[in-house]
Parts: structure tokens; sequence; C-alpha cells
């Protein structure tokens, strides 16, 4: 970006007066929060005064946007710059309109590999994690999404970047339904103040996954089939009129699956990182466009679909982190009309990794149930 930079050049920095945007209009939202979510929202507001860390422990469905609302609006009418950084360029893209529409007339720049608004600054930023390298000392309130998502967990590069575009007495809002094992040690060393939202914003509990033995699935996907298993649950919820998102741990997997379905006659399209036109195959499956997506975890999280049904091929793979299941689990009964569904891992021998995410997600529920009883 810099061009050639050597020992003996010199590079400046701004250290004058920062220039400042305060927005003074209110929030258009009209919403309700549930108590949780107010909860939540109120604690980031006192983290935000106090200038202190907070992570936001919220399960899938929570409804994770909305609770940063009043704090955002509280901070944008301080004179703070805030920033949303998730990532993933699916997760900016789904959550651009949405914040969008509840800040409306607010200049906002959105942030991603080849978005035009790569060089802008504005009060309300949404951005992917790599795009915060650009940033030095930048931002008053940095709210990182999916804060145990691939690769942010793992690379370290971009947890630096987070630090470095933070001003120096900024405050990181951590949001996650999985935080890592450091994060929960740092909660309970009380080393980072933490807030609980066991339940989803609708009030029902989180649908708990089913494990379906289906032998093995790989000698069958080489002779072009599917274990009927697997067929038989598609053309169940086919059937009544239920979309299907069916999880695979490979993007070969992925086109075998879906020319496979085809060939049964199914209304299926599939999706991986690689596919330059995701995008517009999630918003036609949102739209009714297919009955079956077969999708890598590039749709693990950050996508809302009313009435879905889930369905994981090779659960088994290690691909499919205790994380990763746990979210992809969170696709379904997101709607308060389609509160429930089924979530199915389909396998070749139980692991670890599945045991845990189904026990994460009986935990929470058990914790938002006992919440409830006490009230």
């Amino acid at each position: 970006m810099m061009g050639k930079v050597t020992e003996c050049g010199s590079l400046y920095e701004w250290t004058g007066p920062q220039m400042k945007e305060t927005f003074q209009s209110e929030l258009t939202w009209q919403g309700e929060l549930s108590k949780g979510q107010k909860k939540a929202s109120e604690k980031m507001i006192e983290a935000i005064k106090n200038k202190s860390d907070l992570l936001v422990w919220a399960v899938c469905g929570a409804g994770k946007t909305e609770v940063l609302f009043h704090g955002i609006e509280y901070a944008l009418n301080k004179g703070m710059s805030v920033c949303i950084a998730t990532p993933r360029t699916d997760v900016v893209l789904e959550l651009e309109p949405r914040i969008r529409k509840v800040f409306q007339g607010l200049n906002i720049a959105v942030l991603y590999g080849g978005s035009p608004q790569r060089f802008q600054i504005a009060p309300l930023m949404i951005a992917t994690t790599h795009q915060l390298m650009r940033y030095k000392n930048a931002f008053d309130v940095l709210i990182v999404d999916e804060v145990d998502a691939f690769p942010y967990s793992i690379d370290e590069r971009l947890q630096f970047a987070v630090l470095k575009a933070m001003r120096k007495k900024g405050v990181r809002i951590y949001l996650s339904a999985t935080p890592s094992k450091k994060m929960k040690r740092d909660v309970s060393r009380g080393q980072l103040e933490a807030i609980k939202i066991p339940l989803r914003f609708h009030g029902q509990p989180l649908p708990v996954p089913s494990f379906q033995w289906i032998g093995h699935w790989k000698k069958k996907l080489n002779k072009n089939e599917l274990p009927s298993t697997v067929m038989n649950w598609l053309e169940k919820h086919i059937k009544r009129k239920r979309r299907v998102l069916l999880f695979v741990p490979s993007i070969s997997t992925m086109k075998k699956v879906t020319k496979i379905l085809r060939e049964h006659h199914v209304n299926v399209e599939g999706v991986s990182a690689d596919d330059q036109e995701r995008k517009q195959k999630v918003q036609h499956f949102r739209d009714y466009a297919y009955d079956v997506l077969v999708t890598t975890t590039i749709l693990e999280r950050g996508v809302t679909i009313q009435n879905v049904q889930v369905g994981v091929l090779g659960a088994e793979s290690t691909i499919f982190t205790e994380s990763a299941l746990v979210q992809i689990s969170g696709r379904v009964g997101r709607h308060p009309q389609y509160s429930n569904g089924d979530v199915f891992f389909f396998h070749f021998g139980l692991t670890r990794r599945m045991k845990q995410a189904k026990k994460h997600i009986v935990n929470m529920n058990d914790t938002a149930a006992q919440e409830f009883s006490e009230k």
C-alpha cells in the first residue's frame, strides 16, 4: 500500500486534533429488547462510560445486533468514533443494511476486500478485521463481533490490528456465542467483564442437535449416492415446504453432493468461500428459489433464514469444531414464528467435539430455564 519502504526513510503520522463528526439524530429503531438484551445493552453503555472492555456472551439468535444499538447511539452522541469489526465479509454484508436502517442519515463506511469505501473515515464503520490493519489510534469504541470466528481466533496479526486501531483509552466490546477458553478464563479471573444472554430474544430454547450414524458416507459419494437416511430426511422436509441448509466439510464434497441431489431432481444450489455469487445465492435461498442449499462452513454464522432446517454431513470431520457446530445449530429456530426445527449431525463416528457442542447448547438452555424460574 505504501510502495517502497526503507529503514532510512521517514514515516509520518498525524498527532494533531482528531476530526470528529457528532451524530445527534435519534435512533430510528422502534423494536423492543428482551430482558436479557436490555441488561446487556445497559452493560455496554456502562462499559463505554467507564472505558472498560466487555464480553457479551450471547447464544446464537439472542439478537446481539439489537443489543448494540443504544450503546452505539450513546457513543456517537458523545462524539466518539465507532467501528463494528467482524472476521468475515458475509457478516459485514449482513450487518450493513440492518445498521443503515436504524441509523438513517448517518455517514457509515463499509470496508471489506474490494469495497469502494476502503479509504473512507466515518463516525460509524463496519469492517472486516483485516481492514483494521489500515488504521492506528482511530476508534474510541471497537466492537468485535464473532470474536471466536476463523481467521481472527487464530491469527495474532488480526488481534494486534484490533489493538492498534483503538485509541489509547478506547473500549473493546467482544460479542460471541462460543468464547474461547482464554476468554472464559479471563472472565473467571475477573480480568474481563462479561454479561451472558442464555436465551433467544423470542424466549424459546435453542434446538438441541440429534446424532445420526450414516456409515461410510464418503464411499457412497464415490458411487454417486447419498446415504438413504440423509435422502429420506431431506425429502421429508422438502415435502413439507421447509428449506434445508446442508453443511459439508469441503468444497469438493459440496460439489459432489449438489450434483447427486440434482440427479435426484432436487431443487438445490451449492455455495463456498471461493464462490463469487454466494451473496446472490443466499438471497435467492431466502426468497425460496431453492429447497436445499449445500454449503461449507462459510455460512456457519451471521446468516438468518426463516424456517430453515440444518443437517451436517460428515459431522465427525475435524473442520467441525465445537464452536462451528454450536454456530451451525444456531441457524435453526431464530424466527419467533419458527422457533424450533431440526438439527441433525450425520456422522461416521461420534466425536468429542460433537458431544461438547450438544452439551454447550443443553447447558445454555438449562441456564436460561433457571433464570426464568428465579424470576
